[in-house]
């Protein structure tokens, strides 16, 4: 049985209909971190699932532990058009895993090459600060971001430093920080080229809406380990009006500011512990779906004989004549 519809039914599911019922619950603000699991799973999901499609509807009947046999049987001697369909089969896998390198080494080198040109900037205009553990640069408005990577730095402005007050200086960098130590800009990078890679889907568009505001809100929650929801909601609100981070960096203020205010002034409400016990479950479950339905459990494939060995075989029963 070809599991090709079954693939392309799953990847429709996915692809379309699971970002709707994503945007409707109200417990991905909750949970942020295991929301922007539950979005990645799905991306990683329908990108396998596609992959393996495109394998079963070039080589009709064939199923994932088979795979290795087909390709030694396809340079064994298979029929030519069957050599052909796998290698094409083949092929679209493939392209599908080259497409998303690709997209993923592009928006991670562009990012680096903008954090890194933003880095000299910031040797020449920017003064350290050792109070802050923090470059402070002048502008009016208050801003603050962070540049990751292999030398990450947190930026803020003398804006910031002049209008708030040091615990919300201290909040503020302590969101910075848990950018740096999450490696949040690679979940970011690896989004951006899924998005790229299937540009037009509805996983794709949403999961770039939403994972860099959940991001933050994860951001946010580390920071409060540290600080008072009202230091934190006041720093917010001071810097609301901050503008976008720079390419490559992640800013504690920004168009995501409004949102995660009214969160944080919102009756703290975490989702059940076994709500997020399941989605965590799902969360797991979900890449591994499309290995289920391309191998089910219990289905084999045996490599049948070739008619020389079926002819000249011990246990064929037809006599040999001499």
């Amino acid at each position: 049985m070809n599991a090709a519809p079954a693939l392309l039914g799953y990847a429709a599911t996915v692809g379309w209909v699971a970002p709707r019922l994503m945007l409707r619950g109200g417990w991905p603000y909750r949970s942020p971190v295991l929301a922007a699991t539950v979005w990645t799973a799905l991306a990683a999901s329908f990108s396998l699932c596609v992959a393996l499609s495109a394998l079963h509807l070039a080589t009709p009947g064939a199923h994932l532990h088979g795979i290795l046999y087909s390709c030694s049987a396809a340079l064994g001697g298979s029929p030519p058009g069957t050599a052909t369909m796998e290698r094409l089969g083949q092929a679209a896998s493939a392209v599908v895993v080259i497409a998303h390198a690709a997209s993923f080494t592009f928006h991670a080198l562009r990012a680096r090459v903008a954090r890194n040109r933003h880095r000299r900037i910031l040797d020449k205009v920017g003064r350290p600060s050792a109070g802050l553990r923090a470059t402070v640069v002048e502008h009016e408005v208050p801003a603050a971001y962070c540049l990751p990577g292999l030398r990450p730095r947190i930026v803020v402005s003398s804006g910031a430093v002049e209008r708030l007050s040091r615990a919300e200086i201290d909040a503020v960098v302590e969101h910075e920080r848990a950018h740096i130590a999450c490696r949040h800009h690679l979940i970011l990078v690896a989004v951006e080229s899924f998005a790229t890679v299937f540009r037009g889907l509805p996983l794709a568009r949403h999961l770039r809406e939403q994972v860099p505001v959940l991001l933050e809100m994860a951001a946010d929650d580390r920071a409060l380990r540290h600080s008072a929801h009202g230091v934190l909601a006041t720093a917010m609100f001071e810097m609301a009006s901050g503008g976008a981070a720079p390419r490559g960096a992640l800013s504690a203020g920004g168009p995501t500011a409004l949102v995660r205010l009214r969160r944080l002034l919102a009756p703290s409400r975490c989702a059940h512990p076994a709500f997020r016990g399941i989605v965590a479950a799902a969360a797991v479950v979900i890449p591994l779906l499309p290995l289920l339905l391309a191998c089910p459990p219990g289905l084999t494939e045996i490599p049948l004989p070739t008619m020389p060995e079926a002819l000249s075989g011990p246990a064929s029963g037809i006599p040999v004549l001499s």
